[in-house]
């Protein structure tokens, strides 16, 4: 503990007495146990903490502020909404006003990007312990002398999500409002105890600032080969399938969510994993069951009473329940986490439709448009509001982070792609049989055949026919996959209603890809559905 001047929070206008920077997991359980209702530890350790109203992002809150120096860069629209400055540090001083009546404040320092050429130095300042110790999972934890010479951070992240934004504020449209002014190098909560704003908040603006030295951004999560011989990175948007296919005991976990990709090679953003934990079984996932444990966050989970075993079932309070652990609790974590040029490009989505297969092999025109489409579907929880699956389209498979307009980022991919020669494919981790409601999930076993046939090779030189109407190629066999299940239009009962639903998404496609055709050459254009 000390005064909030040894660690320069007096800069930011916070003058609380107790405050405690990088404290110990110990320390953080004991003070969310004590403080913060409804806390407790699950029955293999973790802190189980709640995060009240809000249990998932609130995208429509995101603001960014309209400045000078940044205002040429900004994707303006509904991703990244006009902040006025003036609105900002209206926001910014009731967040500092909120802080300074807690009687404690926690302060974690730590780093975002495992390349220390990239590697920027973030502050967070918070009221609970809970959103102390999922930071201290998620940021990339300093050593005792790092620490000790940390110095001035290069963003802040202001953490007041117990208190509201004031409606009347120019701008506010709720009483939650996330805001990053890139001029002050500043982040402010309001409104929102969820935890996962500010992982994505760091995650913004690596998306900033990475593109100006040249290196691309990614939503996604990367493997190496045992050997190291070769990486893959695995694209998608929450519920797709990052974390899940990425824990694969069979390979090296260089990170399950953000990464860049340099001049040399892959690293990853973060010091821990953030994972869907609902339906979470031991069998199925023994890797992420296996880090649940002290030290672990479990988030607006239910357990039992007496034996606090998780019901990973229970989706009363939330679908969108996460765990959240540092990346040494996965016994085939590399660290430190950073990997060479990928192999294997990986887009995962969520078909809702049931129409795509679950593997197709793109070109490169092919995979610069479905990079820039990112058709996925939200997942129930993911976001607040949503209840059920639905088809959408985010731009980089990570629209709501991007910072630049995607063709940006899509430049920046197909550079790499071009120089390192790497092989693209679309992985369907959603429906067949028939749209969501009428047929079933993608086993994920099935998955997993195709993502290791994909690493050692094997669906490189197996045989294809073109989807008439999307016209990527489709392997038609892969060991352990039904051959049956490669062909969607062979699992529809009705193949006239598949033909229909297909010709229905290839539309979604184009009509979709109308705001990118001005600044997409026409070989990208040329890689859409064909029908």
């Amino acid at each position: 503990m000390a005064t909030s001047p040894v660690f320069g929070l007096d800069k930011q206008g916070i003058a609380v007495h107790e405050v405690h920077r990088n404290a110990s997991p110990a320390f953080l359980y004991e003070a969310a146990l004590r403080f913060e209702k409804g806390s407790t530890i699950s029955s293999t350790g973790a802190l189980i903490a709640y995060s009240g109203k809000k249990t998932g992002r609130s995208p429509t809150d995101k603001r960014v502020v309209d400045e000078p120096e940044s205002r040429d860069d900004v994707w303006w629209g509904s991703v990244n909404i006009k902040l006025e400055p003036q609105s900002f540090v209206i926001n910014r001083e009731r967040a500092i006003d909120y802080l300074n009546t807690r009687e404690r404040l926690y302060v974690v320092d730590g780093y975002a990007g495992w390349d220390p050429k990239f590697q920027l130095k973030i502050r967070i300042v918070c009221a609970r312990a809970y959103h102390a110790l999922f930071m201290h999972n998620m940021l990339i934890r300093p050593t005792p002398e790092q620490l000790a010479s940390f110095g001035e951070p290069d963003y802040v992240i202001l953490n007041a999500g117990g208190f509201p934004a004031n409606r009347h504020t120019q701008g506010m449209t709720s009483p939650t409002s996330i805001d990053l002014s890139l001029g002050r190098k500043e982040f402010v909560i309001l409104g929102s105890d969820y935890a996962g704003e500010m992982k994505k908040g760091v995650f913004t603006i690596m998306n900033y600032l990475m593109p100006k030295k040249g290196v691309l951004s990614m939503h996604c999560s990367a493997t190496e080969a045992r050997d190291g011989k070769d990486t893959s990175i695995l694209f998608g948007l929450s519920g797709t399938g990052k974390t899940t296919l990425s824990a694969d005991p069979k390979r090296w976990l260089i990170g399950d969510d953000e990464h860049c990709w340099s001049d040399d090679g892959v690293f990853n953003i973060e010091g821990g994993c953030y994972a869907k934990v609902i339906k979470l079984s031991k069998e199925q996932e023994p890797e992420i069951w296996n880090a649940l444990q002290f030290g672990a966050v479990l988030e607006n989970v239910k357990y039992q009473s007496e034996s606090h075993l998780v019901d990973y079932e229970d989706t009363s309070i939330t679908e969108n329940t996460r765990g959240s652990y540092i990346l040494d609790t996965i016994p085939n974590a590399k660290l430190p986490a950073v990997s060479g040029h990928p192999k294997n490009v990986i887009f995962l989505t969520a078909d809702a439709f049931g129409v795509l297969p679950p593997v197709s092999k793109l070109t490169p025109a092919q995979a610069m448009y479905h990079y820039i489409s990112g058709y996925t579907a939200k997942v129930a929880g993911t976001e607040v509001g949503v209840k059920d699956p639905e088809p959408t389209f985010s731009a980089c498979f990570g629209g709501p982070f991007l910072v630049w307009h995607p063709t940006k980022y899509a430049e920046l991919l197909a550079e790499k792609l071009r120089k390192h020669g790497a092989q693209t494919w679309l992985v369907n981790t959603g429906w067949s049989g028939g749209a969501y409601g009428v047929g079933s999930r993608i086993k994920l076993k099935y998955t997993r055949a195709i993502i290791d046939a994909i690493h050692s090779g094997a669906l490189a030189n197996a045989p294809t026919v073109e989807d008439p109407i999307f016209g990527f190629r489709v392997p038609t066999v892969c060991a352990e996959v039904p051959t049956d299940i490669l062909q969607p239009r062979n699992t529809w009962t009705d193949k006239a209603a598949y033909d229909e639903k297909a010709k229905k998404v290839a539309s979604l496609f184009r009509e979709n890809f109308k705001k990118y055709e001005a600044q997409a050459s026409a070989e990208v254009r040329g890689g859409g559905p064909k029908s």
